[in-house]
């Protein structure tokens, strides 16, 4: 199954609309920060920073513009088109849908004007329904190749897969520990706000509660981890999107830890700062293994099953073994029975110049059927 043109035109489009939202948020922020070095900063997490202006995105919008370029050119040329649309549009509604109470909500009042809380509220439905189009016209704009060489969407290799089930899977179990020591530890009245926002934990204009984040980066990690290991075609794109919020997550963190010096006194920290900075070093490794792994070419998918163009007789659909011409070797190099070629004729007379008797230059057989996965 492969995307139509018009579904690949359209999912370019709502994926262009979404990006074109988020690096308007973004380059508000970065002018109103008054240095672009303090909005960096305040997305990092440090202590310190102290933007002119209170920023309205968070570091995770730094990843949805990247997806959101990346879906918008793969919506275009790659062959897992519509699998890269539904994934960025599941990502887009599960981030975006705090924005419809967090935006209108009585604790922005002070932080943020009224004219930006009401962009914010439009931009967050303008989201959601990008969002839900992108879904459907991944769903509904796929049809069967009609072109045999014509690409089919790509699955998982075999390392690729097991190197998404170890990483993603453990990234998904740690951040999930790590919500139940919050749900443990905050006092009953805070936990509500953290998970979706609230005057106890404020979060950012258009960005989702830190508990309802990491959440669903937990139980995305998750999903990928256990269909990667049957190879699914969405195991790629959703993964690679995991990927790249594991990685940002890691990296900022890792840089908060340099930045309050908490490599040089690790030593000395309490056992949850240092299992927070293991933590962070461990996202942003398992981030970059699923980004390295999920990126390469898998196998090609033809109606369930995998085929390759390179591979002779064992699954593949290049010439068979033989002679070069489509017969088999063997005494006698006749054709193959079974094939809508006739049987093995009787020796005929002395050897000349026209064809084997019977076989003509008709197309070669067809190797064997491609194993299933």
């Amino acid at each position: 199954m492969i995307l139509t043109r018009g579904a690949r035109i359209t999912g370019a489009v709502l994926c262009a609309v979404l990006g074109v939202i988020v690096a308007g948020w973004i380059v508000r922020d970065v002018r109103a920060a008054g240095d672009p070095l303090d909005l960096l900063r305040y997305w990092a997490g440090y202590t310190d920073a102290r933007p002119e202006s209170l920023p309205a995105t968070a570091q995770s919008d730094i990843v949805l513009l990247a997806v959101y370029v990346l879906a918008t050119i793969a919506a275009l040329r790659s062959s897992v088109a519509a699998s890269a649309l539904v994934a960025t549009g599941v990502v887009t509604l599960a981030l975006r849908l705090p924005g419809v109470w967090t935006t209108g909500a009585s604790w922005t009042d002070g932080r943020y004007g009224d004219e930006l809380r009401t962009r914010a509220l439009l931009s967050t439905f303008v989201a959601l329904a990008a969002g839900l189009a992108l879904v459907v016209t991944g769903a509904a704009g796929r049809r069967p190749s009609a072109d045999f060489y014509e690409p089919g969407p790509t699955r998982p290799g075999q390392g690729a897969a097991v190197v998404a089930f170890l990483v993603l899977g453990a990234s998904g179990a740690v951040l999930i520990a790590w919500e139940i020591r919050q749900f443990v530890t905050l006092p009953s009245a805070v936990y509500p706000d953290w998970f979706i926002g609230g005057d106890a934990v404020r979060v950012e204009l258009t960005s989702a509660p830190p508990g309802w984040s990491t959440v669903a980066l937990a139980v995305l990690c998750l999903v990928v981890a256990f269909t990667a290991l049957f190879h699914a075609v969405h195991a790629r794109p959703f993964g690679m999107i995991a990927a790249g919020f594991l990685l940002l997550s890691g990296g900022l963190g890792i840089a908060r830890a340099v930045h309050h010096e908490m490599l040089d006194r690790f030593g000395d920290l309490g056992t949850e700062y240092q299992l927070i900075v293991l933590t962070s070093f461990f996202l942003a490794f398992a981030g970059a293994a699923g980004l390295i792994a999920l990126s390469r070419r898998g196998f090609e998918d033809a109606d369930g099953d995998s085929r390759g163009y390179d591979s002779y007789g064992a699954g593949g659909y290049g010439p068979p073994p033989g002679d070069g011409y489509g017969y088999p070797q063997g005494p006698g190099r006749g054709p193959a029975p079974g094939y809508g070629y006739p049987q093995a004729q009787p020796p005929g007379p002395g050897p000349g110049y026209g064809p084997p008797p019977g076989g003509g230059f008709g197309p070669p057989p067809p190797s064997s059927p491609p194993p299933a996965w």
